[in-house]
């Protein structure tokens, strides 16, 4: 009977679908933007949350930028500039949110377009 169940288990797990890189950077992206928002939303009190989320997206920024420098990435060179010239904006605004000098909209209007990009069936 145990035997069974693993069986049932192990097949069940492969009823499951594959996720796609495509898919996971949506997700995170997804993730890491519902947080910002969420954090801005609670104001000066939610300070500690929102850098916390802003330090979060400026990593996976840098990870975008470390992906588009590889050689291997199939993105055209001109999407690939509009990408970096973004990701250092973004590092850039993240800076002043910190200091309390700018308004973390931009940032999340950029995560959304670029989850609007993915979903569309971007590369």
């Amino acid at each position: 009977m145990n035997a069974l169940l693993k069986a049932k288990s192990a097949y069940s797990a492969a009823k499951t679908p594959t996720r796609t890189a495509k898919n996971f950077e949506y997700e995170v992206v997804t993730r890491v933007t519902r947080r910002l928002i969420t954090a801005a939303q609670k104001g000066s009190d939610g300070f500690n949350e929102l850098a916390q989320a802003l330090n979060d997206n400026r990593k996976l920024w840098s990870i975008f930028t470390a992906d588009l420098a590889m050689k291997s990435n199939p993105l055209p060179d001109d999407l690939k500039q509009n990408l970096f010239e973004l990701a250092e904006f973004t590092r850039q605004h993240t800076s002043k949110v910190l200091q309390r000098k700018a308004n973390v909209r931009p940032l999340v209007e950029i995560n959304t377009a670029i989850l609007r990009g993915l979903r569309s069936g971007a590369s």
